[in-house]
């Protein structure tokens, strides 16, 4: 089992999405590596970041993809998706990662056209087993129907698609018990659940204005009892913390993203 970070949970917009942050950041914290997260604003520079980021020589073997790839398929745009989903997978076999985290879905085109995720995902999952890495689609949230149903979805018309499950977007969505006993539970029981996001969520259901990504213990998911569920099924792959640590000025809390790495490691040992 290994718990790693976000990058996105150390950089964003208050700190100037700053990849240079990642050479002192990724010192100050104790966890077994990094899930790297793409962004919009770095197609032009990616190279310079990749070549960046390799320099530090960490260990991150998941990669985010960029998450408006998804809002271009939803609309049809497929051609610009795949030129996307290429400059992605590519940089994610440079970095050395296995498995690479994709919103099919996204924003507030979200769902609603779903038929167009269905149809590219095909040639996106193509496209990054050709860079040797897996595809893992995320039940992001959705504004038209919900996300395992469209795990389903794609199951039923592809070959052993596999997933990312992400605690606060099934927590959004009240899916978490249907995930781990209900009727979503042939995800995990068929082996196609590859890797996990946690974080906590405070809202109800689908509460649009408790969409944040916060750290354990800061909503009402009960982290104890899931993390004894994933080791239960015989799961020992990879967890990521994403839960956002810097403040409105850009300042990092790595502190309470180290106890969230204790906490995970405390209850995996139990």
């Amino acid at each position: 089992m290994e718990v790693l970070v976000s990058t996105g949970a150390l950089i964003g917009r208050p700190n100037g999405r700053n990849p240079q942050l990642l050479t002192d950041l990724s010192k100050r914290l104790d966890g077994d590596g990094f899930e790297f997260m793409m962004y919009s604003t770095w197609y032009d520079t990616v190279e310079e970041i990749t070549a960046l980021v390799n320099g530090l020589s960490l260990h991150i073997p998941v990669y985010h993809c960029q998450k408006t790839v998804g809002e271009d398929v939803t609309v049809g745009n497929f051609e610009e998706a795949y030129r996307k989903m290429a400059i992605n997978a590519k940089q994610a076999a440079e970095l050395g990662c296995e498995k690479m985290v994709f919103h099919l879905w996204n924003g507030e085109v979200s769902d609603s056209c779903f038929e167009n995720n269905l149809k590219a995902y095909g040639e996106l999952r193509k496209i990054v087993a050709d860079h040797g890495v897996d595809l893992l689609v995320e039940n992001v949230v959705c504004n038209i129907e919900d996300p395992l149903l469209h795990w389903k979805q794609l199951s039923d018309r592809y070959d052993a698609p596999h997933f990312i499950f992400d605690t606060k977007m099934a927590g959004f969505h009240g899916q978490i018990d249907a995930f781990c006993e209900g009727e979503y539970a042939w995800a995990w029981k068929e082996g196609l659940v590859k890797h996990y996001h946690i974080n906590d969520y405070a809202g109800g259901y689908k509460d649009w204005t408790a969409l944040r990504t916060l750290p354990i213990g800061a909503g009402h998911i009960d982290f104890e009892k899931f993390i004894a569920f994933v080791k239960g099924t015989g799961y020992d792959g990879t967890f990521t913390l994403e839960s956002t640590a810097f403040d409105k000025t850009g300042v990092v809390d790595t502190d309470m993203l180290n106890r969230q790495i204790a906490f995970v490691r405390e209850q995996w040992k139990r």
